[in-house]
């Protein structure tokens, strides 16, 4: 069974508008610098926007988490992965929510009912218990052994602390495993995974505390196609799935090695050489770099490297092409851009790989270095981290080595300033997040709606041929990048800040409208990312200076935004420039 196409058909029979993948880089949104669920892109409508394809949306979504990176190699985890969600924009809630996950994980995918589990929100002194979906999971035949009240922190979202929609979650739990089958549901017991989440948006939380009944409600579901496919095929290692079976068997003829002895360097090789194919081959044009989405790029196709290292590959044969170009086979179907950017993907992972066999030579001699000045056997954990932070030297490399020379390296210590790193970047993910669903406030709207007036001023300062490559908005300012073959000199910043403060002063109204993507492009409005758009399209313009295909959010005047100051112009790659932009008092 094809579950992708098993669930969209599903609910296009119920009504739903197959919507297509967003990019796994998203386009205006600071939260994330990966779409990292399939709501992601759907904020805007989430938060009440009318989405040009209705009230009913179903879709399979490119997503990418990396604040678990360095876990990846286990049975579980994946870097990026597709998420499998269908949304209730105003119209449909509870009741049809439930029954229908139901009916799809029983009646088409044919899960018995026995294995099945939920968890429900139990309430707190503010918001009460969500008896109405326990109620509704007893009706379909869900036993009360089988159904767990749990608190804020797992069945809540987004946050209680957050401002702006909310509501409590129903999970849905597989017992994976050939025990035998407890009576009762015990969320602690590691044999349970959760395999489906349906998000209630039933609240507001106003600023003042309280929470309110939301006039409209919204109902966001989201399945991971990986987990539920080795389910269904009886596989407790999702590497052995279908999705995953030939990757594998590539890489053992290309190591002439089997999977089974060497299965956590085969499931890094085949996640990580995956993931950088669809992000290098996202029409945001990422490659290889020291910041961003393309710090992590570069990180993934190294650990990919080290770990073909440790499988004896041949560096310099061209094993990462032949991976790549199966996984392109495999998924232009239903990604178009792999196919289109096949040639872009080979090259990226081509230079990378040259560029870090030359890392290494250097982090050798560094090594070398630090072993010499070792006086007594031990490294230090500060010197092993660095060795891994720096030159990419994982832990085992650098013990394997040290072990050589009749040197101890402090591995506990490194795996607690390890432990602290993944922390920190775990904690600057879920702000990240936070501040993503933040991103619909008076200032970031401002931001917003500035950039579309920068793009316009850069069209007429630096040519017709600069188009907006990407954005990126705090409250605390705006980044804006654009393709340029040039630095800006000091009088086109200076033309560029003029004109976008000039239309600010002319106060010109923000209109919105909708009409065919055909239509729109016709007209002449700008548009990055083209494909991701549906058939049906909303087009902001700001009097005769900008037309722009977007899903917002934006002023209804330009006299709301305050004037704009550029703070830096910089190189990004190879043809796109960035600008850095600020607020400034009148």
């Amino acid at each position: 069974m094809n579950l992708r196409e098993a669930y969209i058909n599903f609910f296009i029979s119920k009504g739903h508008k197959q919507i297509p993948s967003a990019p796994v880089v998203p386009e205006n949104d600071p939260s994330v610098l990966f779409n990292t669920a399939g709501m992601q892109p759907l904020v805007p409508y989430l938060m009440g926007q009318p989405h040009p394809y209705g009230t009913r949306l179903c879709d399979y979504q490119k997503c990418m988490r990396t604040n678990d990176l360095d876990e990846v190699g286990d049975v579980t985890h994946h870097t990026f992965f597709e998420m499998l969600g269908n949304w209730s924009l105003g119209d449909y809630f509870k009741k049809e929510s439930i029954s229908w996950s139901f009916e799809l994980l029983t009646k088409v995918l044919n899960i018995p009912v026995e294995r099945l589990a939920v968890t429900v929100f139990k309430g707190n002194d503010i918001v009460a218990a969500d008896n109405e979906s326990a109620d509704i999971w007893r009706q379909m035949g869900i036993n009360d052994k089988r159904i767990k009240f749990l608190g804020e922190d797992d069945n809540w979202w987004p946050n209680m602390e957050l401002t702006g929609p909310c509501g409590p979650d129903t999970e849905i739990f597989y017992f994976r495993s050939e025990d035998e089958i407890p009576e009762e549901f015990d969320p602690e017991d590691d044999r349970w995974v959760e395999i489906w989440n349906n998000v209630f948006m039933q609240y507001n939380h106003n600023e003042d505390g309280t929470f309110t009944e939301l006039p409209k409600k919204n109902v966001d579901t989201g399945m991971g196609l990986e987990r539920v496919t080795a389910i269904l095929e009886g596989q407790t290692d999702n590497y052995t799935s279908s999705i995953w079976k030939d990757v594998i068997e590539k890489i053992e003829e290309i190591t002439k090695l089997p999977y089974k002895g060497n299965e956590k360097a085969m499931r890094i090789i085949a996640d990580h050489i995956r993931s950088a194919v669809f992000i290098s081959a996202d029409p945001a044009g990422i490659k290889p770099s020291n910041t961003d989405q393309g710090y992590i790029l570069r990180r993934l196709i190294r650990r990919a490297i080290r770990y073909a290292k440790k499988l004896d590959i041949d560096i310099n044969s061209n094993w990462e092409e032949q991976i790549a170009k199966l996984i392109i086979e495999k998924y232009k179907k239903y990604y178009a851009e792999l196919g289109e950017n096949e040639q872009v993907v080979m090259d990226v992972l081509k230079n990378e790989k040259v560029k870090f066999n030359r890392t290494l030579e250097k982090g050798l001699k560094e090594f070398e270095k630090i072993v010499a000045k070792i006086e007594n056997g031990k490294m230090d954990k500060d010197t092993a981290f660095r060795l891994y932070d720096t030159f990419g030297f994982p832990i085992e490399l650098t013990v394997e080595l040290a072990s050589e020379m009749g040197i101890e390296v402090d591995q506990e210590g490194f795996k607690e300033k390890f432990k602290k790193h993944q922390e920190i970047s775990r904690a600057g993910a879920k702000e990240k997040f936070k501040g993503g669903l933040a991103s619909t406030g008076k200032t970031e709207t401002q931001y917003h709606t500035a950039t579309h007036l920068l793009n316009a001023a850069l069209k007429l300062v630096v040519g017709k041929d600069s188009h907006q490559r990407g954005s990126n908005i705090t409250p605390e300012r705006m980044r804006f990048d654009f393709s340029c073959d040039h630095k800006l000199t000091d009088e086109e910043k200076k033309q560029a800040e003029d004109l976008v403060n000039k239309w600010i002063d002319e106060a010109i109204p923000v209109k919105k409208y909708e009409m065919s993507k055909e239509d729109a492009i016709k007209s002449g409005a700008e548009c990055m990312f083209i494909e991701k758009y549906p058939d049906l399209v909303t087009v902001y313009k700001i009097g005769d200076v900008s037309a722009e295909l977007c899903g917002g959010p934006h002023v209804e005047n330009t006299s709301e935004i305050p004037h704009i100051k550029i703070k830096k112009e910089e190189a990004v790659s190879a043809g796109v420039r960035r600008i850095k932009a600020v607020f400034v008092e009148q």
